[in-house]
């Protein structure tokens, strides 16, 4: 009878773990037919700039190489407003079956101190996916500026804090918690001046109205390249492959200095994990490719892939970095 009862409890003990090896390789299976599978369709990339600026061209040079190696056609949907708000929500509020991908870029970390609430989360509500690349900016004075160095900047701001300002595009922007960064990690007190558009800042530093600027690379490179404009460095972890002789603030006397405007791709947090991987795997695979690379290199962007962790570790980093600068800069919230 106990031999029996042994017996018995042994058939049920097989019976159950065959049962889950079955759940498992079933599952298995079904994870990657859906990977094999997808995408059966047209996929949409939601992107929250208009068309035509560095950000729209960089995402469509992207687009055009997923549509060729994935075999469908991957859509660029331009829905600017609202600081990002209009294209993420719609993102957010799409089927999480990898057919609509969401362009996250460092303004969603800056959105979420800079906006009094927001209709999303940017780190729960998204899938990270990979990044794509890393914009630059560049500190930048004009020709005849008698500053040659970030130190030689810092040690005048310091001396004349009532003759030196800073020139940004608008409030809130990347150029504007980039600049507030350089004055906390220098110590510095001048003032930051937001100008309405890049070509009124470029002006500006020629005049009275800012000694200097931070402005993205691709605006301002040929105005360096020509000698208008001198850059004194760029924001980034590494030098611009463009600018070779600039260094990095960080090399240049602010240890630990680091601002980019990054772009990537997310999808809805439900989005499956096979989907998520499939389009790591081609996203990255993309921007390696040495065209790729020199394109963005000409739109001021360092091309860089990741894996999603790695994204969402930058997105949730910067996401305190920059809640940190604007609540110190006491930048009021939208």
């Amino acid at each position: 009878m106990i031999k029996d009862n042994i017996s018995k409890q042994c058939r049920r003990a097989l019976a159950s773990w065959l049962g889950c090896m079955a759940v498992f390789f079933c599952c298995g299976a079904a994870g990657g037919a859906l990977a094999q599978a997808y995408p059966a369709r047209p996929i949409r990339l939601l992107l929250p700039y208009g068309p035509g600026g560095n950000s729209d061209i960089a995402a469509r040079v992207l687009a055009q190489k997923l549509s060729e190696s994935m075999r469908q056609q991957v859509i660029i949907d331009n829905r600017p407003g609202a600081g990002g708000i209009v294209a993420t929500e719609l993102a957010r509020k799409a089927e999480p079956d990898g057919y609509t991908l969401l362009w996250l870029n460092a303004g969603h970390a800056v959105s979420v101190s800079l906006y009094k609430s927001l209709p999303y989360d940017p780190v729960r509500d998204f899938a990270p996916v990979s990044a794509v690349g890393f914009a630059a900016l560049a500190l930048v004075v004009n020709a005849d500026s008698p500053l040659r160095s970030v130190t030689a900047l810092v040690a005048f701001a310091k001396a004349n804090p009532g003759k030196f300002n800073i020139g940004v595009t608008f409030v809130g922007s990347t150029n504007h918690v980039s600049a507030e960064l350089f004055k906390s990690m220098a110590g510095l007190e001048t003032q930051v001046v937001p100008f309405k558009t890049t070509p009124a800042l470029i002006a500006g530093v020629g005049g009275k109205e800012a000694q200097a600027i931070f402005e993205f690379i691709a605006p301002v490179l040929p105005h360096i390249k020509s000698g208008a404009l001198r850059a004194l460095g760029v924001t980034s972890d590494r030098r611009y492959a463009g600018l070779p002789d600039v260094p990095t603030l960080a090399e240049a006397g602010l240890p630990g200095y680091e601002a980019s405007a990054w772009n990537g791709v997310a999808v809805p947090v439900k989005t499956p994990r096979a989907v998520i991987d499939r389009l790591n795997r081609e996203i990255n695979a993309a921007i390696a490719m040495p065209e790729v690379k020199q394109r963005l290199q000409e739109l001021g962007i360092d091309a860089r892939g990741s894996t999603p962790q790695d994204l969402r570790k930058l997105l949730v980093a910067d996401i305190a970095k920059w809640k940190t600068v604007i609540e110190k800069a006491k930048i009021e919230r939208r």
